[in-house]
């Protein structure tokens, strides 16, 4: 099991690099780099490249609407080749708020749209054929009748260093993840609870594996949560620490969509806390926040982070381990971030 932990647009970037580099040294495998409607995720690849030696990183995640596919494909080999072969494609989605209304793109076909960009990607990749590809949502070159008339197909000019680079996928329900396990690379979910993620997904995980091509290797996972291992966090300073990620959960459940259509809604009721899903939304909804914070499920918070004394986050990672988690994702927020990797890194090993 391999460690990783996302790099937030919010943040400093440049201070954040700098804390990757020293948490690298720790044990820390791997880095994801998000992008919302802030700087752009590519640019602070190509600078975390610089800065380090062995972790691998990642888009987590660029969205499939922003760029062509083939220039998905350019820049995951730009990256790829910059990275020495440490660079991992994260996709996604995003939303219509941000597609249609930052992008000017309009949101159509998600799912069809991120599976045909890996299929362009891993053509291009290859190399062994000019680049003619005619799907639903990427047309390259354009048909008959469309633009000048003059285009047509080419190969990428670079070799790339690898042909196979790793393309994960951020789906959340239904078909898209079912996709996600038959075609991609790695899977990066959200609010993933080990004992009861087969709820939510374990049919569409399960016929998506059946569908999955041998020339793949097994799914990878990404989940976790805030890190705080120590002694010290038991009882209210547990609580405290857990307590910090409702504000960001509640947004989540209760205002990423409305009634409806809200996805991670949907995954909290599905886990089986249905009254608490709908109570988190319309108290959000309604503006009282933190009312929606405080109504998040504590036992949902619990299983999805890894706090407590060491004996006991020893056990969460054993959970995740059994889910088949293969990349523990983590925040580090008890205290010096270096030992709490240091130390999850022993857990991991002595499992």
């Amino acid at each position: 099991m391999k460690i990783s932990m996302a790099v937030h647009y919010s943040h400093g970037f440049k201070e954040s690099a700098n804390r990757v580099v020293e948490l690298e040294k720790a044990g820390l495998d791997q880095v994801w780099i998000a992008e919302a409607y802030s700087y752009d995720a590519i640019s602070q690849v190509g600078y975390l490249a610089a800065v380090t030696n062995r972790v691998e990183i990642g888009t987590g995640i660029v969205n499939v609407f922003s760029r062509s596919a083939a220039l998905m494909a350019m820049t995951g080999a730009g990256c790829d080749y910059l990275s020495d072969g440490r660079f991992v494609l994260g996709l996604g989605a995003s939303g219509p708020q941000v597609v249609e209304g930052f992008h000017g793109v309009p949101y159509e076909k998600p799912m069809q749209r991120i599976k045909e960009y890996i299929e362009v990607c891993r053509e291009i990749w290859k190399r062994e054929k000019n680049l003619n590809y005619q799907g639903q949502t990427v047309t390259a070159p354009l048909p008959p009748g469309q633009g000048t008339g003059l285009g047509r197909p080419l190969k990428l000019i670079n070799h790339p260093l690898r042909a196979d680079i790793p393309i994960w996928w951020a789906s959340l329900k239904g078909l898209s993840v079912e996709a996600t396990a038959e075609l991609a690379d790695g899977w990066l979910p959200i609010m993933f609870v080990p004992e009861k993620f087969d709820k939510v997904w374990g049919k569409q995980l399960k016929a998506g594996a059946a569908k999955r091509s041998k020339d793949l290797k097994t799914l990878q996972i990404s989940a976790g949560g805030v890190l705080a291992i120590g002694e010290q966090f038991v009882g209210d300073a547990k609580s405290k620490v857990i307590d910090s990620v409702r504000p960001n959960s509640a947004l989540y459940i209760g205002g990423m969509g409305a009634r409806g259509k809200n996805f991670y809604n949907d995954i909290c009721s599905a886990y089986g806390y249905e009254a608490e899903a709908k109570l988190v939304q319309d108290l959000y909804l309604d503006g009282k926040k933190d009312e929606a914070a405080a109504a998040v499920p504590a036992e949902m918070l619990e299983l999805t982070n890894l706090v407590g004394p060491r004996s006991f986050v020893a056990e969460r990672v054993a959970a995740f381990k059994e889910a088949g988690v293969t990349h523990l994702s983590v925040n580090p927020v008890g205290g010096d971030a270096v030992k709490q990797v240091e130390i999850l890194r022993d857990i991991i090993d002595s499992i």
